[in-house]
């Protein structure tokens, strides 16, 4: 079995799992004017889809694991073809929210999946990258839905977009296959990560993990509300909607290069993964800190450091967790997933609200505190894993590395 084109079927039904929330969001305006809806409701039916990927992720782990990958990766896929077909027959707001819940019950399966993938099929060494794969499915997914806003939604109505975006679970769904992973107790590839863990198990991981998933709770707010009203903000700092929206193409896609590079990197030195992850949080708190001047300068310098920077941790706090949790990779993704999702649902109606009330400069001071804040907890939680590793006589060797 060819590892890379497993985890490309992986990466593949990932971007189908994010599909229709990207898809609605593309179409907000139409969605909007033709239900209608009221940008508040809105942004709570968007919110939804991520609030149940996140709550789900205890189930969902536990599904991951017993499951077959391919058996979890098509559900993935058919949740994602389910969720589309009710979004375009929506008659109203609370059908479409039903539609982006059941996407987002197929979207809570995705981070567990890929993690026992990896665990299963990855070589150790090739850890970092594997995760900067994964990650970088969430820079990917906004761009096929921007597409058919662009090319299908104005000539034959938001509706026919989303039958449009069809093709990625489908797709998803032909290339399951390709993602098996070896039976438990089964051999495992020569030097996989299921094989030859990078790390023994450490005492004391728990509240480590807890530290670590509040950090990429607190960071994702900040940058999933950056993500959410990239347009939005463009255009009150200056630039025309136009600008706006390739600068959005342009961060998206500089995103996926910073976790792919990244995680080529970060394979030659695992153990500095938690400490350049906070480093990373950090740019994006002062990216957001840089786009709250409010001119389109500020604008362009900061949606950089905050859309590649304060999303480019993502992938090397994957390969981070799983180097702790040798041998659980689902309880590895689940756990990255509780917090993305968490500060994922949180952001977009939380964002928006503070705006109305505080005025757009001062919520991005907000959220560049509070993304300041992640990093915190991230330092914080890597000081206790090194606590934990400490060796204790004087001399001996830690057992166990990240």
């Amino acid at each position: 079995m060819n590892t890379w084109k497993g985890l490309a079927a992986v990466v593949l039904s990932i971007v189908a799992a994010m599909t229709p929330v990207f898809g609605v969001a593309a179409l907000a305006t139409p969605v909007e004017e033709g239900l209608p809806v009221s940008r508040t409701v809105f942004g709570l039916v968007l919110s939804g889809f991520f609030a149940v990927s996140a709550l789900g992720a205890p189930l969902a782990r536990r599904a991951a694991a017993k499951l077959a990958v391919p058996v979890v990766l098509a559900l993935v896929n058919v949740l994602a073809a389910a969720g589309l077909v009710l979004a375009a027959l929506a008659p109203n707001a609370a059908v479409l929210g039903a539609a982006l819940a059941l996407a987002g019950a197929g979207n809570a399966l995705t981070q567990p999946v890929a993690g026992r993938f990896i665990a299963g099929r990855v070589p150790a060494h090739r850890l970092s990258l594997a995760s900067g794969l994964v990650s970088a499915a969430l820079g990917v997914s906004p761009l096929l839905p921007g597409l058919l806003a662009g090319l299908v939604a104005g000539p034959h109505g938001w509706r026919a977009a989303l039958w449009a975006a069809l093709v990625c679970p489908v797709l998803g769904l032909v290339v399951t296959p390709l993602a098996r992973v070896p039976a438990a107790g089964a051999a495992s590839r020569p030097g996989t990560s299921a094989e030859k863990p990078a790390v023994a198990p450490v005492r004391g991981i728990g509240a480590v993990l807890v530290l670590w998933t509040v950090a990429a709770a607190l960071a994702t707010i900040g940058s999933n509300a950056m993500a959410s009203y990239f347009i939005q903000i463009g255009t009150q700092s200056g630039l025309s909607t136009g600008l706006a929206g390739i600068m959005q193409s342009v961060a998206g896609l500089l995103a996926v290069a910073v976790r792919l590079v990244a995680g080529t990197a970060a394979d030659r030195a695992p153990r500095r993964n938690p400490a350049v992850v906070a480093g990373m949080m950090l740019a994006g708190g002062i990216g957001l800190l840089v786009t709250a001047a409010g001119n389109p300068v500020c604008f362009v310098a900061g949606a950089v450091l905050t859309v590649a920077g304060g999303w480019g941790w993502t992938g090397l706090l994957f390969a981070a967790v799983l180097r702790v949790l040798p041998g659980d990779g689902a309880r590895a993704g689940g756990q990255v997933q509780l917090g993305l999702f968490t500060g994922a649902a949180i952001a977009p109606f939380a964002f928006g609200a503070v705006t109305g009330v505080l005025g757009l400069s001062s919520t991005l001071l907000i959220a560049a505190l509070i993304v300041v804040l992640g990093a915190v907890a991230m330092v914080a939680g890597t000081a206790l894993l090194a606590r934990a590793e400490s060796p204790a006589v004087p001399g001996e060797r830690a057992a166990a590395t990240v």
